[in-house]
C-alpha cells in the first residue's frame, strides 16, 4: 500500500519531469528500488511539496546547485527540462547559468550552459512537425 508521502511525491515528480522522472524512478527498479522509493518520498513527497516556495523557484535553486556541484549533468538536464515544465524561460535559465560564473566559475556555468543547449536541441528535435506540406 502507498503512503501519503509517495503519492504526494509521485504527483509532483509527475508534475515536474513527467516522463523523464518517471525514467529514472523505473531504470532503478532493477538495482535499488528501496532508493527509487525514497527519492519519490523525500524530495518529491516532503521538499518539493511544500508551500513557502513555487516550483518555479524550487527548480531555480536546483538548476544553480546541480550546475555549482559541476558533476551532475544527467540529474541537471532532468531538472533543465523541469524548469521548462513548470514554466521558466529560457531566459531565466540562461541568466542562473550565468549567474553561476560568480559563484562556481566559468567551468561549471559552461557546462551547465552546454547542458542547457542540449537539452534545448533534444526538445526541439521530439517537437511535432507543424509543417502542412508533408
Amino acid at each position: 500500500m502507498e503512503n501519503s508521502r509517495f503519492r504526494v511525491g509521485l504527483e509532483q515528480l509527475s508534475k515536474i519531469d513527467g516522463e523523464a522522472g518517471h525514467n529514472v524512478i523505473e531504470s532503478l527498479q532493477d538495482i535499488c528500488p528501496d532508493l527509487a522509493k525514497f527519492t519519490i518520498e523525500y524530495p518529491f513527497g516532503d521538499i518539493y511539496s511544500r508551500p513557502a516556495l513555487d516550483l518555479k523557484s524550487r527548480e531555480i535553486a536546483t538548476i544553480a546547485a546541480l550546475t555549482a556541484l559541476g558533476h551532475c549533468k544527467p540529474q541537471l538536464k532532468v531538472h533543465l527540462n523541469a524548469a521548462l515544465n513548470v514554466g521558466c524561460t529560457e531566459d531565466e535559465i540562461k541568466e542562473v547559468l550565468l549567474q553561476m560564473t560568480v559563484y562556481a566559475g566559468f567551468p561549471a556555468a559552461l557546462n551547465g550552459m552546454f547542458a542547457f543547449k542540449e537539452v534545448l536541441q533534444e526538445s526541439k528535435a521530439i517537437q511535432p512537425s507543424n509543417d502542412l506540406d508533408t
